[in-house]
């Protein structure tokens, strides 16, 4: 090389760097991920003389690389061990290839599916903190060549810059989602628990107490009581299956529908037959809601009731200090098509009688060796308790539970339903 070349290439590199300097603080500013892969690529393309950019983010959770941005393309995901872009995130190293279809690692199937002619390129690691792969940027056909030494130090110089900067706005807009969705489970928390009773149902010659805690901000389980003529309640206990909004919805709705059904005049066996048969339309094939249906008659202190795969439901008898545990008496709501309910079951409450709704979150609340709560820690608080409230006594069974679980967290939602008959 002659001294006039020297003192010329070295201006072409002092050029390319002072673009990049400019380019990294227009970076600085604050853009969203997709505008700034759209700057990153531009601004490659500008300072390497190149026809075509595509920045490739990388996905760690599925392994994957996907283009976000690039001139004419629809998004694209491939593996990230696969072709020239995966070869480069997974050795992070740059390659020149200066003839793509004399390359076997070429992927000719982008170049049909865009209807572009690649020819050479430059595909460049983008590493941010941490040695942390953000993804990979690759540089198509350089106007009148092919790529060389000084392109390969000016894309790397480039890159580095831009992977620090994306890897930054990747991190906020993650945090921006993050709590956009603590902000959408909280509405959903208010809605969920806006539906729970505001107060416990009086009726005459019956104490009445009830709670829920979720396991996490929204749960699966539901609880309600719904006033019917003559002296009768409808007692709702159910847990859908899962945590989180999905099954908060799914007990929402089956309160909504019991709610309307009721207004519509259906009796037990209808309501029950109703809604679990658009449950099973609604609901995804893994998805149930374990229910009791039941109808306290308070003046022939009678319970009739259907228990869709919840159970066991409590019945202590006070004058012989005595339970039952009554099982599941038909499937859960959503589980299958209901061709023939079946009987209804029915449990007389005596002077100082409890029926307990009593979530398996209790039953099955764990200490740090895997013992459950069970039926014997339920009995324990009945036997203990039996002066109490039913809401005191349904304040001392969730208690009774933590306690045993001794510091280990609550694994399922937790719903508590105690009606006494008077002594």
């Amino acid at each position: 090389m002659t001294e006039s070349e020297a003192v010329s290439s070295a201006g072409v590199e002092t050029q390319a760097l002072r673009r990049i300097l400019e380019v990294t603080r227009k970076l600085a500013a604050p853009f969203d991920l997709d505008t700034m892969l759209s700057e990153v690529v531009d601004a490659a393309r500008n300072i390497l003389d190149a026809d075509r950019g595509t920045v490739f983010l990388y996905d760690d959770a599925a392994d994957e690389l996907v283009i976000r941005v690039g001139t004419d393309i629809e998004p694209i995901r491939i593996p990230a061990d696969k072709g020239i872009v995966g070869e480069c995130a997974q050795t992070r190293k740059l390659i020149n290839v200066p003839d793509c279809y004399a390359d076997a690692r070429f992927n000719r199937a982008i170049d049909r599916k865009t209807g572009y002619r690649s020819r050479c390129m430059l595909t460049i690691p983008l590493i941010g903190y941490e040695e942390s792969l953000v993804g990979v940027l690759q540089i198509l056909n350089k106007n009148g060549g092919v790529f060389d030494e000084k392109d390969e130090f000016v894309a790397s110089a480039l890159a580095a810059q831009a992977a620090v900067v994306l890897h930054r706005v990747k991190i906020t807009e993650a945090i921006i989602v993050s709590e956009k969705l603590d902000r959408e489970i909280t509405v959903a928390r208010d809605v969920q628990m806006g539906t729970l009773p505001d107060a416990m149902p009086e009726v005459a010659g019956y104490d009445i107490g009830g709670t829920f805690s979720p396991t996490d901000q929204t749960g699966g389980d539901l609880y309600d009581f719904v006033p019917l003529a003559d002296d009768k309640l409808f007692l709702l206990m159910g847990d859908a299956t899962g945590h989180g909004i999905g099954p908060a919805l799914s007990a929402t709705q089956v309160r909504a529908m019991l709610r309307v059904a009721l207004r519509l005049g259906a009796n037990l066996d209808d309501a029950f037959t109703h809604i679990n048969d658009q449950l099973v339309e609604d609901l995804p094939d893994d998805r149930f809601v374990t229910a009791f249906f039941g109808v306290l008659d308070a003046s022939e202190h009678k319970v009739r009731f259907h228990s869709g795969g919840q159970g066991p439901i409590m019945h202590f008898h006070a004058a012989s200090g005595s339970y039952d545990w009554h099982p599941a008496s038909t499937f859960p709501l959503g589980y299958m098509n209901q061709t023939n309910l079946g009987e209804s079951l029915d449990v007389v409450l005596e002077p100082g009688d409890i029926l307990g709704l009593i979530s398996d979150g209790i039953y099955e609340y764990e200490d740090s060796s895997g013992k459950h709560f069970g039926q014997e820690g339920v009995r324990r608080i009945v036997d203990r308790h039996a002066e109490l409230s039913m809401h005191e006594m349904v304040v001392e069974m969730m208690q009774a539970a933590r306690d045993h679980g001794g510091g280990v967290p609550q694994a399922d939602d937790i719903t508590v339903v105690l009606v006494r008959r008077d002594p």
